[in-house]
């Protein structure tokens, strides 16, 4: 068969799950033996997510092959256990780049180069293009924002251009819009899912289906009032309501129908579907009771989606441990400026993890963090900046070097143990030009990192511009710092302390993060967990 097209739009707001029902959707053709790939269009103008700060649109998610795309993309990875690409993540900022750079090429010679035709073609040529070169048999596109933003017009056009173009049994629309719940009268409100189906119609698209998000089941009453204005049947109208996880989001769906549904809807062989893994992966996440307190030192702590792939990475690790971390959220900033004292903060935690992050903002809190963490002997997880700033603190508090820095915070430090990649200063342009993305990695054995991967050769993905200063290295090896992984460039990749020195202290350039699965965790996270036991 052709690729299908499933198409999932967002009303009344935005940030209200579209990303769990793609990834769910997926999930559920995939667990019928369908092969699946998924796009998440972003309407924004930014080419890619690499310049946002975490704070405007959460952590920036990076692809094997070194895309900086949405953080929707790492639930997409999670949930099918796949590997996506720089290509599965669509902009507004791309499509017109490369509109534009076609008409001064002379592409569009004699033609006024505008939104219909050139744009909506250039949206289909991505989207159609890309389920060609990867041969799925169903490709989720996921688009951005709320229907009736401006930004998302062109998409939604390309989206009912793509129905009239391959015909009904080709391409669904999935609309995802939320039911709140009256405080004052504890009343299920269904006029804004009415409202947000009747703008998508105005628009030209009917959907298929409604998928309600709502703080508790769909009732039925609910349920014929969005089914009768939706101009739809009941049983296309869905409940997503609130869950103790987002995992449990595709069996919450597939209880009911909605995986028969999407094969009806295709017209494709309907197939039993193998969910035994996943249900028993979100039943052990229900029950677990053990709890460990881990730290979460960063400097974007009150938007958590900062660090949404560690915090998940975390929680694969509790259900391998059967010991689930508690998470507790320590601002870097506040340490810095003396509203909250390191020990106060850490004295009761069993691990931590010391956050990525850009920028001089709470750097010190982090430094004087590791400082804790490291004398009194508390497993630490270091991530990127985080295991920078351990070379850091070591060069300050054990070689003695006071002013040791990284030289992205103070250009004119003495000691700059952390240093620009040589291939880094020259660059014009921020975006897309750090070391993105999966490297080859040399494990060396007999350390701890090796026996968490218990392979000579990973790769992880990484996303910085600072590497260690290797001129510094002897001092810090002879200092008690084991270099546990290296580039086949001669960069350092993962730092630690013996095990006669600290339970677990180990370092990691790369954001092991990226590739942990729910049913697959990363091993330092698991590493971290068993060591905060």
């Amino acid at each position: 068969m052709g690729t299908k097209f499933a198409f999932v739009t967002g009303g009344v707001m935005s940030g209200i799950g579209k990303g769990i029902v793609s990834a769910s959707t997926g999930l559920l053709l995939k667990s019928r033996g369908y092969s699946v790939g998924i796009i998440k269009v972003d309407p924004y103008l930014n080419v890619d997510a690499g310049t946002m700060n975490p704070y405007a649109h959460g952590e920036v998610y990076v692809t094997e092959d070194g895309g900086e795309t949405d953080l929707d993309l790492g639930h997409y990875e999670r949930f099918l256990g796949i590997n996506l690409t720089k290509k599965h993540n669509i902009t507004t900022g791309q499509v017109y780049f490369n509109v534009i750079t076609k008409e001064r090429r002379g592409e569009y010679l004699g033609k006024t180069v505008q939104i219909i035709p050139h744009i909506t073609d250039e949206i289909k040529n991505r989207i159609i293009t890309l389920s060609k070169d990867t041969g799925v048999d169903v490709m989720v596109i996921e688009i951005g924002g709320t229907v009736g933003d401006i930004e998302g017009l062109p998409f939604l056009e390309a989206a009912r251009q793509m129905w009239v173009d391959l015909g009904p049994d080709n391409v669904a629309f999935i609309h995802v819009a939320i039911s709140p719940i009256l405080s004052a009268t504890g009343e299920q409100k269904t006029k804004p899912v009415q409202h947000s189906v009747q703008e998508l119609r105005r628009i030209g698209i009917q959907p298929n289906a409604v998928i309600v998000r709502s703080s508790r089941p769909l009732e039925e009453e609910s349920r014929y009032k969005i089914a009768l204005f939706s101009n739809l049947p009941k049983e296309s109208v869905f409940s997503d309501h609130d869950t103790f996880t987002p995992y449990e989001v595709p069996l919450i769906l597939e209880s009911q129908g909605y995986g028969k549904f999407l094969t009806k809807r295709f017209n494709i062989e309907e197939r039993e579907a193998d969910l035994a893994s996943w249900e028993e992966f979100v039943n052990k996440l229900k029950s677990i009771d053990k709890q460990v307190p881990i730290a979460m030192v960063g400097k974007y702590t009150k938007l958590k989606d900062s660090y949404i792939s560690i915090t998940e990475a975390l929680k694969s690790a509790g259900v391998f441990t059967s010991v689930m971390p508690k998470l507790i959220w320590v601002e870097a900033t506040d340490i810095e400026n003396g509203q909250i004292k390191v020990e106060d903060v850490l004295q009761d935690v069993k691990g931590a993890v010391v956050l990525p992050g850009f920028g001089a903002r709470g750097t010190e809190g982090k430094i004087k963090a590791i400082k804790y963490l490291r004398e009194n002997n508390i497993p630490m997880l270091g991530v990127c900046f985080g295991m920078q700033l351990s070379v850091v603190e070591f060069s300050r508090n054990v070689l003695g070097l006071k002013d040791a820095n990284s030289t992205e915070i103070n250009p004119n430090t003495p000691y700059p143990v952390i240093d620009l990649l040589p291939n880094q200063k020259n660059i014009d342009y921020m975006g897309g030009t750090m070391r993105l993305g999966a490297s080859k990695i040399n494990v060396v054995k007999n350390t701890t990192v090796y026996d968490l991967y218990r392979k000579e050769i990973v790769y992880e993905r990484h996303r910085h511009r600072y590497e260690v200063n290797l001129k510094f290295l002897d001092k810090l090896i002879d200092a008690g710092i084991k270099v546990s992984g290296w580039s086949d460039q001669g960069l350092v990749e993962f730092i630690e302390l013996s095990k006669k020195d600290h339970k677990f202290f180990v370092g990691t350039q790369p954001h092991p993060e990226f590739t942990s699965r729910p049913l697959n965790p990363n091993p330092l996270y698991v590493g971290l967990i068993k060591a905060a036991i």
